[in-house]
């Protein structure tokens, strides 16, 4: 099927737009600030979009936007054929906009992604819904568009691609400088069961991971492009293979050896991380310098309810320490709303951040996601609201978008006591402290490798930079920054880059937390007025797991 230019010429291969939509802006992730300081647009470039641009046939003319990076214009859509996008629930807003903006313009949308994969039913004005992970799909669609269908569902297997065959991103679609750091992925899919998350509806339960070839020409492709610094592996739980990423690992230590260092890493891992010091050892070696995990809560009931029995094992404290002795420091999840939290919950979670040591801290109210254990219980509950799976247009995230069903404490406590922990946790005092500690403890390995004068250059700059903002943009909190800079000079230089990357990120958090705050404020003032009335609730209905998924929950209880 040959497509037709503006004077109807036949054209021999389709013209592709991929357009990664915009997150929406009140978010925890945003870090604007920091993207400013270090000369960048957004945080990293769209590794799903860029993936599915390595799948498409080579015959096809390609083009990606990115609307975090800069502007999506008319000509840019008029140009292609075909439009693909897509995204997560916190661009559902902007994924919506642009399907409505690419049908005004005669332009036909094929969408795929987390969120239309979980959450069909919103997209339905998309022309193609492509659904799940696309090594598994993506060439049914391709041979409909080529015998000529222009609209259609594919559903993918789940839990069945190959991994092993992805092919290398078209990292040559997108501009390095735009981002703050690049990703790639090792493996899909975590072990644990936990009773919030997505991540085993999406991709199951059992981690299949891609070869240590494979990885390791991702890599050198990136140096190839003329790439360096900070890669992230963006896998959900980095270590859910133990046995897959400690054969890797030493090959990534002799690659990055080989190449003097060209990268450091940073991933996401459970906690449990902790408890292998081969494991750990081996991260440093590599050149992993932080890692982020999902701690939720300090309360052993909740933990248990939720399905995080991983973190009711051990001490939370000890086991951070354990990492910061490795070399790489850490950022968290936590989260507010759970049913079986009682009273005051609050003080244990600041006590918890603070003892700990994490300077980065993400706390957001618990939100029932679209095909979780969570909706589906509180659905059977009759609990949910109607309209749980939207993303309102002002909602960031979970910060200030959760608690979408009816809470069985009240709700006003909840936000009272989310309120309290964001408050304390990002006082100025409190941040810069964690951070001083945080500091003094990480044992950063010492590589041999001495940067090019080029790049000393560069980092002093955004350190000068960095000192500028604190002291004249930020007076309020000039003297804990001093303090922890000094400190840090003084006793652990070696760890100086690491409470810098911390401390220009509160540049980001300080505003923000002041932002959630007062988003509480107008919430809870609702509530005790009695004009906040809680949205229709969805029709109880049976409990029933979506296909694919339901033989692997009996094992959540041995898990």
């Amino acid at each position: 099927m040959h497509e037709r230019d503006a004077s109807g010429t036949a054209r021999l291969h389709p013209r592709v737009l991929l357009v990664f939509p915009l997150f929406n802006p009140n978010s925890f992730w945003n870090f604007k600030e920091a993207c400013e300081l270090y000369g960048a647009r957004c945080v990293a470039p769209p590794l799903g979009l860029t993936t599915l641009a390595a799948l498409l046939p080579e015959s096809w003319d390609l083009r990606l936007v990115d609307r975090n990076a800069r502007e999506l214009a008319d000509e840019d859509i008029l140009w292609a054929d075909l439009v693909l996008t897509g995204g997560m629930l916190p661009q559902q807003c902007d994924t919506l906009a642009v399907i409505e903006r690419c049908h005004r313009l005669g332009r036909p949308v094929c969408l795929g992604g987390p969120d239309p994969t979980s959450n069909p039913d919103v997209y339905a004005e998309a022309d193609f819904l492509v659904l799940g992970e696309a090594e598994g799909i993506i060439g049914r669609f391709v041979e409909a568009w080529e015998a000529g269908e222009r609209s259609g569902r594919f559903d993918a297997e789940k839990f069945k691609a190959n991994v092993a065959e992805s092919p290398i991103p078209r990292f040559d679609l997108i501009r390095f400088k735009d981002y703050l750091y690049v990703g790639v992925q090792f493996s899909r899919g975590c072990p644990f069961t936990c009773e919030f998350c997505d991540i085993i509806e999406l991709y199951g339960r059992v981690p299949r991971t891609k070869t240590n070839e494979q990885m390791l020409a991702e890599l050198e492709r990136l140096l190839s492009l003329g790439y360096r610094g900070h890669v992230d592996f963006v896998d959900d739980n980095l270590i859910g293979n133990k046995k897959a990423i400690k054969k890797f690992l030493p090959e990534l230590i002799s690659w990055q050896r080989r190449n003097g260092y060209p990268f450091q890493f940073s991933t996401e891992a459970s906690l449990n991380l902790a408890d292998d010091a081969e494991l750990l050892t081996m991260m440093s070696e590599a050149n992993f310098f932080v890692v982020f995990t999902g701690i939720e809560s300090p309360d052993q009931e909740t933990l248990v309810a939720m399905q995080k029995k991983q973190n009711t094992r051990r001490s939370i404290t000890e086991s951070v320490e354990r990492i910061y002795a490795a070399g790489i420091y850490v950022t968290a999840g936590f989260i507010v709303g759970f049913d079986t939290e009682r009273g005051d919950m609050a003080t244990p979670m600041i006590a918890c951040v603070q003892d700990s040591n994490i300077p980065v801290a993400m706390v957001g109210l618990l939100h029932a996601l679209p095909n979780t254990q969570l909706m589906r219980r509180l659905k059977r509950e009759g609990r949910l609201f109607e309209g749980y799976n939207l993303a309102p247009a002002e909602a960031g995230d979970q910060c200030t978008g959760g608690l979408n069903f009816t809470t069985l404490r009240p709700r006003a406590e909840i936000l009272k006591d989310y309120r309290r922990v964001i408050e304390e946790i990002y006082a100025p005092k409190a941040f810069f402290e964690r951070a001083r500690t945080m500091a003094r403890k990480l044992k950063r390995p010492q590589l041999g490798v001495q940067p090019p004068p080029r790049v000393v250059m560069q980092e002093l700059k955004l350190l000068l930079s960095a000192c500028r903002r604190m002291t004249l943009q930020r007076p309020e909190i000039a003297r804990y920054f001093w303090a922890t800079l000094i400190d840090c000079f003084r006793h652990n230089p070696a760890a100086l880059e690491a409470a810098m990357m911390n401390m220009v990120l509160y540049l980001h958090l300080y505003p923000f937390s002041r932002h959630v705050i007062a988003e509480l404020d107008a919430r809870i003032a609702e509530i005790e007025q009695g004009t906040w009335h809680a949205p229709a609730l969805m029709p109880a209905e049976a409990d029933v797991a979506p296909a694919g998924i339901a033989s692997l929950l009996p094992q959540a209880a041995s898990a």
